[in-house]
């Protein structure tokens, strides 16, 4: 029985609000970039957008930008790696040890990140490393790759092994397989895992605070501008990390629709 129009009304209020709720801070933060005043007030007195030039132009800003890139971009290229091997073994083979594999990969995730970041600046002291962005990437692979081989597994579920098993009755090698049936198969699992990854890493603050050492990620100086010598471009700096996650989740969702209708074309 469909629903009422009456229902339908109160569900699609229901989903305004819910939007709402979570977007209207990010609208917030985007009238606080273009407020000339030193803090956000409303309605706002006078626009100016040369916050936005000055963080392009702040050398400091583009150093932590590439920081933070490139321990995103490791962290998500090793994440699918692990991942799609970790899937593997999570959910397409049965092996002795697969049940214990299964709780153990997925702990991590279940640790408060601040406790788990400690307890690895504790480690990386006591082998006498000295944390870096380096450091901050092995921290990040700790919760992230269990989260992304999560995700790997949960495609690896839905395929029929009867492909891969008709595959090899038919003459194709291992590395064949695993190259026209495996991978093209997890490959949404796989696009899916590296994108979460990416930007659980580029968000990530608990574990790069205790992790960088001397270098330093954009979460961690918008935290750290916050609490003390705030300025509008902070504001500015946040809506440009959200406006480049917006663009990355953007060409994800190309390179997948891209990756299908190829797929669809040779099939």
């Amino acid at each position: 029985m469909g629903a009422s129009r009456s229902t339908k009304l109160a569900l699609y209020a229901y989903a305004a609000l819910v939007v709402a709720f979570l977007y209207l801070p990010l609208v917030s933060v985007g009238f606080a970039s273009i407020s000339r005043a030193r803090y956000l007030t409303f309605p706002i007195k006078k626009y100016a957008t040369k916050w936005y030039g000055s963080a392009f132009a702040s050398e400091t800003v583009m150093d932590l930008l590439v920081v933070s890139l490139r321990i995103a971009l490791i962290v998500a290229a090793v994440s699918m790696t692990v991942g799609f091997f970790g899937a593997l073994a999570f959910a397409r083979y049965n092996w002795r040890y697969r049940s214990l594999f299964q709780k153990v990969i997925l702990l991590p995730i279940f640790f408060p990140q601040a406790v788990l970041g400690l307890a690895l600046l504790i480690w990386f002291n006591a082998l006498g490393v000295i944390p870096d962005w380096k450091t901050a990437v092995v921290a990040h692979l700790v919760w992230i790759a269990p989260i992304a081989t999560l995700i790997i597994a949960i495609r690896a579920y839905s395929f029929d092994p009867a492909l891969e098993e008709a595959a090899s009755d038919m003459g194709a090698s291992t590395w064949q397989i695993l190259r026209e049936i495996t991978i093209p198969l997890l490959m949404p699992g796989i696009i899916s895992a590296g994108l979460f990854a990416f930007l659980l890493s580029w968000g990530n603050f608990p574990l790069s605070l205790f992790t960088t050492g001397a270098d330093s990620t954009l979460p961690e100086w918008l935290y750290a501008k916050v609490v003390s010598g705030y300025t509008p471009l902070v504001p500015t700096v946040g809506v440009l990390t959200v406006a480049g996650s917006l663009l990355l989740i953007g060409i994800a969702f190309a390179v997948f629709h891209v990756f299908k209708f190829a797929s669809s074309r040779s099939a």
